[in-house]
């Protein structure tokens, strides 16, 4: 027996070798037919000795089972994105802002590409792979790990050695590392041609395809596709080293693949030759990227550098300029949004832009498509904005067909016929059929059960369904639905049926704010529904809210006022809440919340600057929320006084000296709320 159990470790540290030379270093040692064999002999020592089965066996990285649904996980630390540049001058912009943040210090920049997939967060404890969460809204995330057991470029069990120590060979006992889950474009180009073989709809692009197969619910079907992947980031208590490219080199030890286009940067020029660099060669690689990642390499000045509320200081990431084609206008149709904005599409003959083939693009509004004076057959550029949306950016007049009929901004909803509007001062055309509207309709319940919104277990095709099906005409009508409603209804079982009817008691605990956000106000999103909350501490109090009173909450202007005054006004609206209200769902600011907040610093404009001992800056930043200030970026007249740490910037300091402005220290701040 002893004999079997070292065959079975020998074998799988010899198939985790070559799938380490195949999918890591793109040096096979083996024929696939040899690596067939000797993985098929450990699946059949496996299921003779059951007792020497290993979830992180290689065997395991094709599962037969089905996930029933994918579970939420919060992140540790927020998966934020990163803010965006598009030009050699914001480069060094950002460059010079790192400059004067650390004044006085040496400092590196580690240059990686960005690699266009769907992000990911691997958990490793004691050498292993516990946990993989997808980014999701930042904050949880989808539990994918049984999916990404079955990508062979991820390592299930680590290289080296468990013992921490600074040496790269020791790695943590725990800790989270990122990357990106990609499609190569060979296993891109082969699964669409198998869905257009099958009468299904080709994917977009090599990310979609990625995020849609991570998500699937079949673990063969992820490993059929062939996934790969690249890590670019480390958290944890216990790293190995003290900077970003030393702690990357330590994960390639350890088996993670990681790119060899990463370089460290010891001044701008270099930053630039990387960048123009890639953008030429980035066409030769097999997987898809759509820009340069810049990093502080050093972990300590990333932290004194922070966060902003979206993303953090000490990392930008250079977007490549788009790449455009020649094509010809087939015709233009007309779409309706969720809250009945008409967008008009341009059907175009296909052609080959970014890796993908583009039949549509978007015209915006109406003034877009009179500036390009556009006629139906007319041979326009189209570029990919951000490598991912199609445009128009220019259209040859000269080689415009005789006779071509010039395109029309539509005067009548496509979806109800209702005529449509255009407010003055607005580029954009709407159809005022909000109740009796479909698009609008099935789009409303969309933003509705979404995972930000109330969370319930059901998808767009759903919806449709149940509109169809003459089930749903608004949110409430969801909660009326029964279980011998819905198994009569095609593809419902007991199981689906018992999942969506939880989901929906569920949403009930779902708070007033994140309510007020699915009712899809127009102008209202998440940011802007949390401020209403703080002042309106219910629906009702927000219902009989006058225009004056909706304009003082901070960021909410006249115009998004009067849509607040107007979805209140909508008699339809109000029964629907009323519906709402009495399914149990929550109309009011938590007690718990509501203890939290104060008025101390009520009228208190505060900005904040340097490195805290005893908070970080975001934590600050909400406690002086919790407490009723506002905070600011910038110092002006308008400010009360600086939140100020260790290592102040020297130009808010010296603007704050220049206005007078009254500068605090952490424990004087923390005396002035009470917070001691």
């Amino acid at each position: 027996m002893e004999d079997v159990r070292h065959r079975i470790e020998a074998l799988r540290a010899e198939i985790e070798e070559h799938n380490r030379s195949y999918y890591d270093l793109f040096q096979p040692r083996v024929s696939d037919f040899e690596f067939d064999r000797k993985l098929k002999e450990l699946e059949r020592l496996e299921a003779e000795h059951p007792q020497f089965a290993d979830p992180n066996s290689p065997t395991q990285r094709v599962g037969s089972d089905v996930s029933e649904k994918f579970a939420q996980v919060a992140h540790q630390y927020p998966m934020l994105s990163l803010a965006n540049t598009y030009s050699e001058g914001e480069i060094a912009e950002f460059y010079s802002r790192t400059q004067k943040a650390l004044p006085g210090e040496a400092f590196e920049i580690v240059a990686e590409l960005k690699y266009d997939g769907t992000s990911i967060s691997l958990i490793y404890e004691n050498g292993q792979l516990v946990q993989a969460i997808t980014r999701g809204d930042g904050t949880r995330g989808d539990d994918v790990t049984a999916n990404v057991r079955t990508i062979r470029s991820i390592p299930l069990k680590l290289l080296g050695s468990g013992e921490n120590g600074a040496e790269s060979g020791h790695y943590p006992q725990k800790f989270e590392i990122r990357g990106e889950i990609l499609m190569p474009w060979s296993s891109f180009s082969q699964l669409n041609e198998e869905r257009l073989a099958s009468d299904e709809s080709p994917f977009a692009n090599p990310r979609n395809a990625a995020a849609g197969t991570l998500k699937t619910l079949d673990p063969q079907v992820v490993a059929d596709r062939k996934l790969d992947s690249y890590l670019y980031y480390m958290l944890g208590e216990t790293l190995p080293a003290d900077t970003h490219f030393a702690n990357l080199q330590a994960a390639r030890m350890w088996g993670f693949k990681i790119s060899d286009a990463t370089k460290v940067c010891r001044n701008l020029a270099e930053v630039i030759e990387f960048i123009n660099y890639w953008d030429v060669e980035r066409k030769n690689l097999p997987v898809a990227t759509d820009g340069i990642v810049l990093k502080v390499n050093s972990l300590r000045q990333q932290l004194n550098l922070g966060m902003t509320a979206k993303s953090p200081r000490w990392a930008i990431a250079y977007k490549f300029q788009a790449e455009s084609a020649e094509t010809r206008l087939l015709s233009v149709e007309f779409s309706v949004g969720r809250t009945g904005v008409i967008t008009p599409v341009a059907n175009l003959e296909p052609v080959l832009l970014s890796g993908t083939m583009v039949k549509r693009a978007s015209l915006y509004n109406e003034d877009a498509i009179e500036e390009f004076d556009l006629h139906i057959g007319d041979l326009c550029a189209v570029e990919k904005g951000g490598e991912i949306i199609p445009k128009i950016t220019r259209v040859n007049t000269e080689a415009r067909l005789a006779g071509s009929e010039k395109v029309r901004f539509v005067e009548f909803c496509p979806a109800c016929g209702a005529q449509v509007l255009r407010p003055e001062g607005e580029a954009a055309h709407t159809c005022p059929n909000h109740a009796g509207c479909a698009p609008q309709i099935k789009g409303s319940i969309e933003l509705f059960i979404s995972r930000k919104a109330m969370n319930i277990n059901i998808g767009s095709e759903t919806i449709t369904q149940f509109y169809d099906a003459g089930l749903v005409k608004n949110a409430a009508d969801l909660y009326d639905l029964t279980a011998d409603t819905l198994l009569r209804l095609e593809r419902w079982q007991k199981k689906s049926v018992d999942n969506f009817l939880e989901s929906l008691e569920q949403s009930k605990q779902v708070p007033y704010e994140r309510v007020l956000y699915a009712l899809g106000i127009r102008g209202v999103g998440e940011t802007g529904a949390k401020k209403l909350a703080k002042i309106f501490h219910t629906l009702d109090d927000l219902m009989q809210a006058s225009l004056e009173q909706l304009q003082d909450v901070d960021e909410v202007g006249a115009v998004i006022a009067k849509s607040i005054v107007d979805y209140f006004a909508a008699s339809e609206n109000r029964e629907m809440l009323r519906r709402l209200q009495a399914r149990g769902l929550q109309m009011a600011l938590d007690e718990s919340a509501l203890a939290q907040q104060t008025n101390l610093l009520e009228g208190h404009t505060i900005v904040i600057s340097g490195v805290f001992a005893q908070h970080s800056r975001d934590e600050y930043k909400k406690i002086i929320e919790q407490n009723g200030g506002k905070n600011t970026g910038s110092i002006s007249k308008n400010t009360t006084f600086v939140l100020a740490g260790e290592n102040m910037g020297p130009e808010k300091l010296k603007k704050a000296e220049q206005l007078g402005i009254k500068i605090v220290n952490e424990q004087e701040f923390l005396m002035m709320i009470e917070y001691v």
